[in-house]
């Protein structure tokens, strides 16, 4: 944000317009976007095996009106007790995932998920 200021303009005003124009994602959207995308390679399998271990896809309900959206639903463990693992990639990393649109957590081509998932969290923000 200081360093957008100092090459384009007045500290004064709001760096938001030029983020958007940019193409910018502000900092919790992109924490975000890069944890969907380790999750990302953990379903398709392309990320490493510790990674891997973190995650368990949840079983779809065998009598559930809307089965099509129980598949890529990921189990997200108990609530940590303590604060700092309220962080950990085993609780941050299914609670996203499961938070993105059917549509986006389908994909199995990693470049149309990431141009998916950025726009996605760009309208977001910015919509």
């Amino acid at each position: 944000s200081s360093g957008i200021n100092a090459e384009y303009g007045d500290r004064r005003k709001s760096v938001t317009p030029l983020l958007k124009q940019l193409h910018f994602l502000p900092v919790r959207q992109r924490i975000k976007y890069k944890v969907a995308l380790l999750v990302f390679k953990c379903v398709n399998n392309l990320a490493p095996t510790y990674l891997l271990e973190l995650l368990k896809l949840r079983d779809p309900k065998r009598h559930s009106i809307r089965l099509d959206d129980d598949f890529f639903y990921l189990d997200i463990p108990k609530k940590p007790g303590f604060v700092r693992t309220c962080g950990a990639f085993s609780y941050v990393g299914p609670s996203i995932w499961n938070s993105l649109p059917y549509d986006i957590r389908c994909l199995s081509d990693i470049g149309n998920f990431k141009k998916s998932l950025k726009t996605y969290f760009y309208n977001q923000v910015y919509n």
